[in-house]
Order: C-alpha cells, then sequence, then structure tokens
C-alpha cells in the first residue's frame, strides 16, 4: 500500500529538492565558467624588471583588458579620417629618401665644399625637426617616414665627411667611431622623441659595430675580437633588460645573440687549438666572462630566456675550465677533461641561482655528458656488429687478438679513453642509485612545488579525502576546493565542518574565501599543470630505475669496449663477454625476484643487454670450434638456470626461450663436427624440439609452456628448411614432426591445433615420399591408408555425432585425393582425370546429402580442380579465337551485375557461410 504524505510535509520536501537542483545548477555554471577560461591560453609571466607581456598590455583606457605576449600583432582597427593623407605623405618621404641618395652619389660633383654641406646639413636637420611637428599634428606615419629619411641622411653625411674632410682615413676605424656617435645621436633623438618606434632600433642597431670594427681596424689579435663581440653582447643584454619598447628589446635580443655566440665561438676555437694550458687560459677567461655574463642576465629574464641563459652558462663553463687540461693531455684523451667539468656543473643545486638558471646548467651539464657518450657509440658498435662478418666463415680458426675477429677498421688506438668516459659515467648513475635518498635531499629545493599563495591553491587530486579537491569540485555537501574567482560556500573545506579545512588540505577554501587558484594561476610553479602533467612526470622511483638501467648499460658497454681497445687475446674476449653475460643474467634475476619498484627498470635493462650481449659473445665464438662449444653451451646453462630461478613471468619465458635457442645451435654445431650434409644433419636438428615438447607436457597450463613450445616449433622448421634439398630426408623430417605434433595433441589444450597439423605432416610427409620415389601410381599407396582412416572416422562419428567431419574423413580422404590430383595434373591420358573426377563428386555429393564440411569442400575442390584441368586446353582455344576486346568487355560485364546486385551476392555469401557454418 503506497504512503501518501499530507501537502504541508510533500510541499517541503519539493522545496528542499528544488533547492538543491539551484545549487547544482549554479555550480554546474560557475564550473563552466572556470573551464572556458582554463580553456584560454595564458600569458606567461616573467620576473621583475623584464616582462615580455607588458610589452603589448592594453592602453590605460583598456584596464580590464588582457595583456598579451611578446610577439602579438593587435588586431587592424579602423582606417582615420585622414588616412589617405598618411599615406600619400609616407609616399612622399621615401620618394625624398631615393632623391637624397641619387643626389649624394651622382650629383655631389657640380657643386662646391659650401654649397654641399650646406645643402646636406639644412636636409639633415630638416628631416630631424620634421617628425616633432608631425607628432603633435598626429601624422605618425609621416613622422616614422621622415625619421627614416633622416637616418639615411645621416648616414650619407658620415659618408660624406668622410669622403671629403677625412679621405686618408682607415675606413674600418671611421666606420666604427661614425657608428658610436650615430647611435648616440639617434639614442638621445629617440629618447627625445618617445612616440616614434624607428630610432631607438636604428641606434641598437649602429651600437653593434663600434667595438668589432673598433678592434679590426687596429688589427687586434682574435681575442681581443672575442672581448668586442662579448662587450657588444653585454650592452645588448643591457638594453633587453632596461630598454624603451618593444622594437628596442627585441633588436637587442637579436643583435645579442648573434655577437654572443660569436664571442663563445671565437673562445671556443681558441680554446680547443691552443698550444698548451697557458694558451688555454685567456680564451678560458673570455668564455667564463660570457658564461658570467649570462647567469647575470638571467636573474631578470623571463623563464625561457633563464634557462637559456643557463645552459649557454654551463657550456662556456665547460669549454673554459675543460680546456685547459684538454690542452695538456693527448688529444684522445682531452674528451675526460670536458666530461669532469660538465659532471662538476652538477654542484649548481646547491648554489643560490634562479631555478630556471640552475635547470639550464642542468641541462648543459646532460648535453656535456651526452656528447661524451655519443663518441662511444662507433666502437661499441664495431665491437657488437663486427663479428657478424665471422658467419661468412665459420670455424677458421682463432684469431690473435680481439680486434682481428672483429674485423673492423677503426682507429683503436684514438678510443682509448672512450672506455674511462664510460666506465666513470656507469660510476655516477650507480652511485645515484645506490644513494637515491640523498641525491634527492639534495635536489628537493630546485623540484619541490612553491608554497600556494594567501588565496591558497590545491591541486588536481591532492590527497585523501576531505582534502583540497580539483578546482571547482567544492560543493556544500563535499569537501574540496571551489572554483577559482568565487567565494567558498559554506562547507567548503570538509564534509559537515562548516568550512574548515581538514588537516594537510593546503588552499582549501574557507567559508567567503576565495577558492583554490586553478593550475597556472599565481602561484603555481613551472611544472604545476594539472593532473595530466602530473601524470606525464616521471616518479622517483621511474628515475631511480632509470639511473640504475643507465649503469648497468654503461658498464657493459665500458668493458666490452675495453677487451677491443687493449686488444686482449680472443680466448680472453669470448671469456670475458660469457662472463659479462652470466653478470647481466644473475642482475636480471636478483631484480625480478626483489620487487621493488624502484628497481624494476634494472632486471628489464639487465634482461635486454644479456640477450644482446649473448649475440655478440654467440657471433665471436664462431671463429673457433671449441670456443663455439663452450660459449653457446655455458649460454645454454645459464638461461636455463636463469629461468629455473627467476619467478613466474616474461622473464622466465625469455629465459626459457634463449636456452632453447642456443640448444637447437648445439645440435647445428654436432652436425657439422660430424662432417653431415644439412640435409642429414636435419634429424639431429630436432632432438630439441622434441626436448620442447616433453618440457612441454611436463609444464602443462604454465605461462612458460607456450613460448618454450612455440621456440622448439622454430626449430623444427629450421630442420625442415635443411632437408629440402634431398626429398627423402624431407620426408624423414616431415614424419618426425608429425610424431612431435601428434604427441604434442596428446594435451587437451594443444589438440585443436597440434592434432591438425599432425595430420597435415604425415600427409605431406606421404606424398614427398611417394614423389621422391617417383610413383606414378599414388593410389597404390594411399587407398590402403585411406580406406582404414575413413572406417576409423565412421566409428568415430557414429559414436560421437558431434566430432567434425575434418577430423573423423579430412586425413583418410586427403591422403588420396590430393596426391592423385597432383599426379592427375601431369598426366596425359584421359582415364585419371575422368575416375579422380567421378570419385569427387560422389564425395561432394555424399556431403552435401549428409551435411559433412569436409567431404563438401574437399570433394568439391578436387572435383573443380579437376575439371578446369580438362577443360583449360578448350578454353584457351576459344580464348584465342575470339576477339581481344570481348574479355575485357565481358570481364566489365560481370563486375556491372555484381556491382548492382551487390548486396544480395552479399547475402548469399553469408547464408552460405551459415550453412557450412552449421555442417559438421
Amino acid at each position: 500500500m503506497e504512503h501518501v504524505p499530507p501537502p504541508a510535509e510533500e510541499l517541503a520536501r519539493l522545496d528542499r529538492e528544488l533547492a538543491e537542483l539551484d545549487a547544482r545548477r549554479a555550480q554546474l555554471l560557475t564550473r563552466r565558467a572556470w573551464l572556458l577560461a582554463a580553456l584560454r591560453p595564458p600569458a606567461p609571466t616573467a620576473a621583475p624588471g623584464w616582462n615580455p607581456s607588458a610589452w603589448g598590455a592594453p592602453a590605460a583606457g583598456r584596464p580590464g583588458a588582457p595583456a598579451q605576449p611578446w610577439g602579438y600583432v593587435p588586431p587592424k582597427q579602423p582606417s582615420a579620417p585622414r588616412s589617405a593623407q598618411n599615406v600619400l605623405l609616407t609616399l612622399g618621404g621615401l620618394l625624398l629618401t631615393v632623391a637624397a641618395i641619387a643626389f649624394t652619389l651622382v650629383s655631389w660633383g657640380s657643386m662646391g665644399i659650401g654649397g654641399r654641406s650646406a645643402v646636406l646639413a639644412l636636409v639633415t636637420v630638416g628631416a630631424l625637426a620634421a617628425p616633432a611637428v608631425l607628432l603633435r599634428r598626429g601624422l605618425t606615419a609621416t613622422a616614422e617616414a621622415l625619421a627614416a629619411l633622416a637616418l639615411v641622411l645621416t648616414l650619407l653625411d658620415a659618408y660624406a665627411v668622410h669622403a671629403v674632410a677625412a679621405p686618408d682615413t682607415d675606413g674600418l676605424g671611421f666606420t666604427a667611431v661614425a657608428a658610436a656617435v650615430l647611435a648616440a645621436l639617434w639614442t638621445a633623438y629617440g629618447l627625445t622623441l618617445g612616440k616614434l618606434h624607428l630610432p631607438l632600433p636604428a641606434a641598437v642597431v649602429l651600437a653593434q659595430w663600434p667595438l668589432l670594427f673598433g678592434a679590426w681596424a687596429a688589427g687586434a689579435p682574435a681575442l681581443v675580437v672575442g672581448w668586442a663581440l662579448l662587450a657588444t653582447a653585454v650592452l645588448d643584454g643591457a638594453i633587453a633588460l632596461w630598454g624603451k619598447g618593444t622594437g628596442t628589446r627585441v633588436t637587442a635580443c637579436v643583435g645579442g645573440s648573434v655577437m654572443a655566440f660569436s664571442a663563445l665561438l671565437v673562445g671556443l676555437t681558441l680554446s680547443v687549438t691552443a698550444s698548451g694550458p697557458l694558451g688555454a687560459l685567456a680564451p678560458g677567461a673570455l668564455l667564463l666572462t660570457a658564461a658570467a655574463a649570462a647567469l647575470a642576465g638571467a636573474w631578470r629574464a623571463p623563464k625561457g630566456f633563464a634557462r637559456a641563459s643557463g645552459v649557454v652558462a654551463g657550456l662556456a663553463v665547460v669549454a673554459a675550465v675543460g680546456g685547459v687540461p684538454a690542452a695538456a693531455v693527448p688529444e684522445d684523451w682531452g674528451v675526460l677533461a670536458y666530461l669532469s667539468a660538465g659532471l662538476a656543473l652538477t654542484a649548481v643545486v646547491r648554489t643560490g641561482l634562479p631555478r630556471n638558471a640552475v635547470l639550464g646548467v642542468l641541462v648543459a651539464s646532460a648535453a656535456v655528458v651526452a656528447g661524451a657518450l655519443a663518441g662511444a657509440l662507433p666502437g661499441l658498435a664495431a665491437v657488437l656488429l663486427g663479428p657478424v662478418a665471422l658467419l661468412s666463415d665459420v670455424w677458421a680458426g682463432s684469431p690473435e687478438g680481439s680486434r682481428a675477429a672483429l674485423g673492423s677498421t677503426l682507429p683503436w688506438t684514438g678510443l682509448a679513453a672512450t672506455p674511462v668516459v664510460l666506465a666513470v659515467s656507469a660510476g655516477l648513475l650507480g652511485s645515484a642509485y645506490r644513494w637515491w635518498p640523498s641525491l634527492a635531499r639534495i635536489a628537493a629545493p630546485l623540484i619541490a612545488r612553491e608554497e600556494p599563495g594567501p588565496a591558497g591553491a590545491a591541486a588536481y587530486g591532492a590527497g585523501p579525502a576531505g582534502s583540497a579537491g580539483a578546482p571547482g569540485t567544492g560543493t556544500p555537501e563535499a569537501g574540496g576546493a571551489a572554483v577559482p574567482g568565487t567565494g567558498g560556500a559554506p562547507g567548503a573545506g570538509t564534509a559537515g565542518t562548516g568550512g574548515t579545512p581538514a588537516p594537510g588540505a593546503s588552499g582549501a577554501g574557507a567559508p567567503g574565501a576565495p577558492g583554490a587558484a586553478a593550475p597556472g594561476a599565481s602561484g603555481a610553479p613551472w611544472y604545476a599543470g594539472g593532473a595530466p602533467a602530473a601524470r606525464r612526470r616521471p616518479s622517483a622511483a621511474a628515475l631511480r630505475g632509470a639511473a640504475g638501467a643507465g649503469a648497468a648499460v654503461l658498464g657493459w658497454g665500458a668493458l666490452l669496449l675495453a677487451g677491443a681497445v687493449l686488444d686482449v687475446p680472443y680466448a680472453v674476449a669470448v671469456a670475458g663477454e660469457t662472463l659479462l653475460v652470466a653478470g647481466l643474467l644473475a642482475l636480471a634475476v636478483r631484480g625480478a625476484g626483489s620487487g621493488r619498484d624502484a628497481s624494476a627498470a634494472v632486471p628489464v635493462t639487465a634482461l635486454v643487454v644479456a640477450l644482446a650481449g649473448a649475440v655478440s659473445a654467440g657471433l665471436l665464438s664462431l671463429a673457433s670450434e671449441g670456443a663455439s662449444y663452450a660459449v653457446f653451451g655455458a649460454l645454454t646453462a645459464l638461461f636455463a638456470g636463469a629461468s629455473v630461478r627467476a619467478g613466474a613471468g616474461v622473464e622466465r619465458a625469455v629465459f626459457a626461450v634463449a636456452a632453447a635457442v642456443g640448444g637447437t645451435v648445439l645440435t647445428g654445431f654436432a652436425g657439422r663436427s660430424l662432417e653431415l650434409a644439412p640435409h642429414e644433419a636435419a634429424p639431429l636438428v630436432l632432438l630439441v624440439p622434441a626436448l620442447t615438447v616433453l618440457f612441454g607436457a611436463r609444464l602443462r597450463r604454465n605461462p612458460v609452456a607456450l613460448p618454450v613450445e612455440l621456440t622448439g616449433a622454430l626449430g623444427a622448421l629450421v630442420a625442415v628448411g635443411l632437408a629440402v634439398p634431398d626429398a627423402p630426408f624431407l620426408a624423414l623430417v616431415l614424419a618426425l614432426c608429425g610424431v612431435l605434433a601428434a604427441g604434442a595433441a596428446v594435451r587437451p589444450e594443444r589438440r585443436p591445433v597440434a592434432g591438425y597439423l599432425a595430420a597435415a605432416l604425415f600427409v605431406l610427409a606421404t606424398w614427398v615420399r611417394l614423389a621422391a620415389s617417383e610413383v606414378s601410381f599414388p593410389e597404390a599407396y594411399t587407398l590402403p591408408v585411406t580406406v582404414p582412416a575413413l572406417v576409423v572416422g565412421f566409428l568415430r562419428r557414429r559414436k560421437d555425432p558431434e566430432a567434425s567431419s575434418w577430423t573423423a574423413y579430412g586425413p583418410g580422404l586427403a591422403a588420396t585425393l590430393l596426391p592423385s590430383l597432383a599426379v592427375a595434373w601431369t598426366d596425359p591420358d584421359w582415364q585419371r582425370p575422368l575416375l579422380l573426377g567421378v570419385a569427387a563428386l560422389v564425395v561432394t555429393l555424399l556431403g552435401a546429402r549428409h551435411r559433412l564440411q569436409a567431404l563438401l569442400l574437399l570433394g568439391g575442390a578436387v572435383l573443380a580442380l579437376d575439371g578446369l584441368h580438362e577443360l583449360a586446353p578448350y578454353v584457351v582455344q576459344v580464348a584465342g579465337a575470339l576477339p581481344r576486346w570481348l574479355p575485357p568487355a565481358l570481364a566489365g560485364l560481370l563486375l556491372l551485375v555484381v556491382g548492382a546486385t551487390y548486396e544480395q551476392r552479399l547475402r548469399d555469401a553469408r547464408r552460405l557461410k551459415d550453412a557450412l557454418g552449421r555442417m559438421r
């Protein structure tokens, strides 16, 4: 019986529900507003003193408009009423500029010295004074055009002074002085007429040349030229930080970048080509000064420029500090000096430099280390891939040294320092892996999040229930931070606490307080990008695992390369590579069983490197018969032992597969040692596949069983390939493979595949044997097999009507029909094709009558192929008698018919498929 509440109670309930709906709607609208704001590209922030976003800030009359980033092009405004006049005046200014140039270069000689000076002075003064008048009248474009004319005129004045008043003065020296004077003139002019955009950038361009041309004119050495370039770059940096106007700062940035790069290039070239340590000191001082200037600018530069400054400073310090010892050691060992300097840069985390500058310096350190490691790649590639050449001459004899077995023409003496570089890098990564907690504490100030601002800032997914949630997820009933820009609703801290934040819920809004800031808002650090960004950042465990994996790889490479550089005896090289594989397998097994997340990458890397090392050691051992047996035997034993010791998983399967591959190679070696032909050694190769079948029967449903059995199947395929040249041996190998497949089919989980495979292999072995014996009447051999097989199949179907016809009748029918079809295609008589066609027709009709799929398909296929063989000569004759255009026309007509009735044909095909599927 349904309870109907009183009207007053029902009305109160409806009011509560409506209030909840209104609150939920308000929350969703607020969340929508925040999402729309988050989708807009935020304006980049900058350090005090250099704020590129402010360069495109709105005018004072638009206080609500957002600041635009550096390089922002504002939309076109409607043309002013006098725009046509401005265009005409601008064109006039350009024509005047052209006329002034023509006058100076062409008509100069027709006037005296007084006239020349008066004309140029008058025109220049007029061009400089006119923009001030035009600016007061609002003709900005014309003023800019005349300012450009004045700039050209001042340049022509300088040219005229040099041509008339000082013709014997050195051109470079005069250019340096003129550039300095003009830069000062245009700086003062630009500061006086602040509304013009051209003078100050032009002054910056002119300021690039005085020091460079002055040093060049004085015949100064390259080092002095480098100092001149560096001083100019420092001046550009100061203008970029404190200059007036966007154009001025951009021009200074471009000029400073070019000059700084040129100065660093000069210093690096002089440092690298120095004849000794003393000769490298002066270029090093230049590079260190450049590094100090870059770091000084990083204090006030925005994030991107600060990081770039850190990278430049780090590379400059490495070149300066490493260049001195590098000049004192042989050329091949200089890389160690630069590597040591690069590694020393990591101490920057202990300094008080800005965060972004420190990151840039660390990037420079990583680049130096990566460059040093890249130099080891050619040597490692030669050690790993060089033994491939031994495949063409197996067991030719043991060479004297390991280099002879590699067959490489690399200058090994020039790689003497490479193993040391790899060893040092491996040692440092291993130390980082071993003492990771201490390293994390040192780097904590660099990667720690900034404290939230007074308004509170909660990261996405911050902590357990009750902590500050994602922006916009707070509700009056549940905890979580409110949406940015909205006041915290009552209860926005935690559920039922009236807005009091839960312990540890940093940034949860109190009642009436502003909500948590969105990612990317004020107070959020550069790496705070919400939940997706947090998922993209690697965890501490992943970083530690990467360090351990890198240590394993580099240590292995160092030992491999050391043997080639030292040219150790061949036996020592082979034994050393085998021992390295053993050590890596031990590391992989130990790490796989430890279950520590921090070392998850180490065992996987050790496993991959062990496999690569096993391949390299195996190839290297092919030079000697004894070494081949020893190495592959040891590798097989090592991988087999590792598969026993490893826990259940992918590692264990990989170990077992590698052991099976090694065993297969050993059986091939045995056949070669017995001087067997390849086809004679094929049955011997089947020994390992037989063992894998027994191993799979022992493991049964263990995950390792399937990979091992598939490896054995590949070994059997290799045996078949070896036996192909000899048909009798091929039949034997196929029969043996059928026995192995039948043995695997005893297990229920392998029966669906292995059973059919065994039957196919037995039938194929029979055909090959008959073909090898040149039997012209195969039915005498196949019918005695077919009749009992069909009887057995009939009894099986009688006992189990659900049994498949392919299992019951397929092998028996195929044993006779297919060999007979193969012989019929080469039989010139008509009796065999006729009898085969009749038999196939009978089988097809029986299959259709009793709904047996195997009989219908096998009989129909044989009947169709037999009929095609008999009709082929007549079809060829008819086709030759037809016009050449008729076959394409018929084909096109057929395609049109099929296309027109495509849906019907598709339904027919589906019905045929369903009908065949319902057959047994």
